[in-house]
């Protein structure tokens, strides 16, 4: 049985609550870098920083195997207010062990749109900043929340991807199991996550309620033992160890003991997603049509986390109006360049997940990631800069030698 331990790292370039109608730059006019600096860094204290240096310590006493998919917007980030969490990274990628998932560079929406066009654009950009960052080309995708759909499987094959992780939902699945490889009808190898074992750790960890706290690792190492199939898909967000799980709950020392546990049953392998591929048999085929398309987010597993009511809907449309007219008149707007990153930005599938507005546990988790009081404020501000975006552009068109200005 082989074991793979992948992690999402992400942090979003947060919009401003109020726009900053003082300033002409639009970065600072729509982006709260403030606020960025502060977040990224106070997360580097609690996670990425400690949490790499464990890992660093893993790989070097039990040749420990780990994925990352880091967004290009989280490296932008770790460039400007945090060379020690980049360092980090560095390190991990240059011991061999740790392989790198392409994503896509903004964390964005962009394989929801009509074609595809921006989403291969994200996904090249993406490769791009990895290459020259780390010196790695990735083999592996893992789209935006692992949402997928056949399409997607169709456009990541034709990039020359060996493999795409997605959700191992038993509304796909139906009576199969996540733990093994499965094939895309186009071809392409598909990885599932098992969402049970993934989040016993990313949510119920420190759950006094849940009937299986305290999780340690020696219980879940004979969980894994325990477990039927070829290979296992652990995901979840990097966050989650001493961010999401404080390290009070005893989350780090249940990462430091992990791989001493699992090493204990032999039949148990450390794993990348690549050796994974290449190990692995395909045990039949996926097929998700773009109207099922599912994710790894809230208990539907599907879009509705991002798309799921009326305000996400009316900004999604939006959003993609201006981009059309962006396009359209590449050639006369203004400052393009720092105009199309904004919109970009504006893609961040972070901006829609704090307007949902479901009820109960999965309420809870959007609002922890939220730094706006209500959905409806995240609506109202979101919608502001938009139709504010859309009138800078407008009124900031260059024809025939003059610039119309506001």
């Amino acid at each position: 049985m082989l074991i793979s331990f992948n992690f999402e790292v992400h942090q979003p370039r947060r919009l401003r609550k109020y726009i900053k109608k003082d300033s002409e730059n639009l970065w600072e006019r729509y982006v709260d870098d403030e606020l960025n600096r502060e977040i990224f860094n106070r997360v580097a204290n609690k996670c990425y920083i400690p949490a790499n240096r464990i890992i660093l310590d893993l790989i070097d006493n039990y040749d420990f195997k780990i994925s990352y998919s880091i967004t290009g917007v989280f490296l932008e980030q770790a460039m400007a207010f945090n060379d020690d969490v980049l360092d980090l990274f560095k390190d991990l990628v240059k011991t061999g062990n740790v392989e790198l998932i392409c994503e896509t560079y903004y964390h964005s929406l962009s394989s929801l749109f009509e074609n595809h066009e921006e989403f291969v654009e994200e996904i090249k950009l993406h490769q791009k900043i990895i290459k020259e960052v780390f010196g790695y080309k990735p083999k592996v995708f893992r789209n935006t929340e692992l949402i997928y759909h056949n399409k997607i499987a169709e456009t990541i094959k034709k990039l020359g991807f060996e493999g795409i992780f997605t959700e191992g939902t038993e509304k796909v699945l139906e009576w199969r199991s996540p733990n093994y490889v499965y094939e895309a009808l186009c071809g392409l190898k598909v990885l599932l996550r098992n969402y049970r074992l993934s989040d016993d750790i990313g949510f119920r960890f420190s759950c006094q309620n849940w009937e299986e706290y305290p999780l340690t690792a020696d219980k879940y190492a004979l969980w894994l033992s325990k477990t039927p199939g070829d290979c296992i898909n652990i995901y979840m967000d990097y966050e989650t160890f001493g961010e999401h799980q404080w390290r009070e709950t005893g989350i780090f020392e249940f990462l430091k003991h992990l791989p001493q546990e699992i090493e204990k049953y032999e039949h148990l392998q450390f794993a990348t997603p690549s050796e994974i591929l290449k190990k692995c048999k395909t045990r039949g085929k996926i097929d998700v049509f773009e109207f099922s398309t599912i994710s790894w987010a809230d208990t539907e597993r599907n879009v509705s986390a991002w798309l799921g009511n009326r305000m996400q809907k009316i900004s999604f449309e939006k959003l993609k109006e201006i981009g059309k007219y962006i396009k359209e008149h590449k050639e006369s707007i203004k400052n393009y360049e720092d105009v199309y990153k904004i919109y970009k930005i504006l893609q961040t599938s972070d901006n829609f997940y704090y307007m949902c507005t479901k009820g109960l546990s999965d309420m809870d988790v959007h609002s922890y990631f939220s730094h706006f009081e209500t959905p409806f404020d995240a609506y109202a501000s979101y919608l502001n800069i938009l139709y504010d975006f859309e009138s800078y552009i407008v009124t900031n068109q260059k024809l025939n030698g003059y610039t119309f200005l506001p």
